[in-house]
C-alpha cells in the first residue's frame, strides 16, 4: 500500500513542480554567506545572548542563518535572483528576514506589521530594512504607503482568523482584502499568499479554494500566487 501510493504521488504533477523547483535552486544559487557577511556581527552576538536564556516562543528567530536560508529558498521560488529590480510589499514581515534577502538582491522593500515583540524591532535595525506598524484587519484598508509595488508577498499568515473565536476569513473578506492590495499594485503586478493550515490540517475549505480560482490563482497547496496583467 506504501509502494502504490508513492507511486500515485510521482504521478502527481505536483510533485514534478516541486521536484522542478528544487533543482533551479541549485542551478541558480543565492549563497548564505555573502548575505550573512553583511550583518554587524557583534549587534547579533548581543542579541543573541540577550534570547538564550529565553523561553519565549519568538526567540527561535535569533538563529539568524536558519530563517534566512528559508527565505532565500522564498526568494528562489519566487525568481527574486532573475529578474530586474522590483519594489516588494511584506505583509506580517516579522524580524525582516525576507527583506533583507531582496535587499542583497537589489530589490527595495517595505514591511507591514505589528509592534508586539521586541526582538522582531531589534531584528529589523540589524538588517536596516523599514517597516510600518498595522495591524490588517477584515474588511478594512490599509494606509496610503506612498508608492505601489510590484509584488506583495505575505508567508505563514496569521492575520486571516481570530485564534479566540476560532473564525478564519472567508470569501467576502479576502475578496475585500485582494481588491485593496490591487489598489497598491503596479500594472503587472503580483500578490503571493503563504497560508498557515487550520485545526483540520487544510490551508483552505473548497468554498475558499474555488474562490481563489475564480479569482485567477494558481494554487500549489498553501501557496496561493495571484497575477494581474
Amino acid at each position: 500500500m506504501r509502494f502504490s501510493h508513492k507511486v500515485a504521488k510521482l504521478a502527481q504533477p505536483l510533485t514534478y513542480r516541486r521536484a522542478w523547483r528544487r533543482a533551479q535552486r541549485v542551478i541558480h544559487p543565492i549563497p548564505l554567506e555573502p548575505l550573512y557577511a553583511k550583518i554587524d556581527q557583534l549587534r547579533l552576538s548581543e542579541i543573541q545572548a540577550s534570547q538564550a536564556t529565553s523561553d519565549a516562543h519568538y526567540a527561535k528567530y535569533a538563529d539568524v542563518k536558519r530563517w534566512l536560508r528559508l527565505n532565500i529558498v522564498r526568494a528562489q521560488d519566487l525568481k527574486l535572483h532573475r529578474t530586474r529590480p522590483l519594489s516588494l510589499l511584506d505583509l506580517g514581515c516579522g524580524g525582516g528576514f525576507f527583506l533583507f534577502v531582496l535587499q542583497h538582491l537589489g530589490h527595495t522593500g517595505l514591511g507591514l506589521d505589528i509592534d508586539e515583540f521586541p526582538l522582531f524591532t531589534e531584528l529589523l535595525d540589524l538588517f536596516q530594512v523599514e517597516r510600518r506598524i498595522w495591524t490588517i484587519r477584515p474588511n478594512e484598508p490599509l494606509p496610503d504607503l506612498g508608492r505601489k509595488f510590484d509584488l506583495i508577498t505575505a508567508f505563514s499568515i496569521d492575520f486571516n482568523r481570530e485564534s479566540k473565536r476560532d473564525w478564519w476569513w472567508g470569501p467576502p473578506e479576502w475578496a475585500f482584502f485582494l481588491d485593496d492590495m490591487r489598489r497598491h499594485l503596479n500594472p503587472g503586478g503580483r500578490i503571493f499568499l503563504g497560508l498557515n493550515p487550520g485545526k483540520n490540517k487544510e490551508y483552505y475549505s473548497p468554498e475558499l479554494h474555488e474562490f481563489f480560482l475564480n479569482r485567477g490563482a494558481t494554487i500549489e497547496r498553501e501557496n496561493v500566487l495571484f497575477t494581474f496583467d
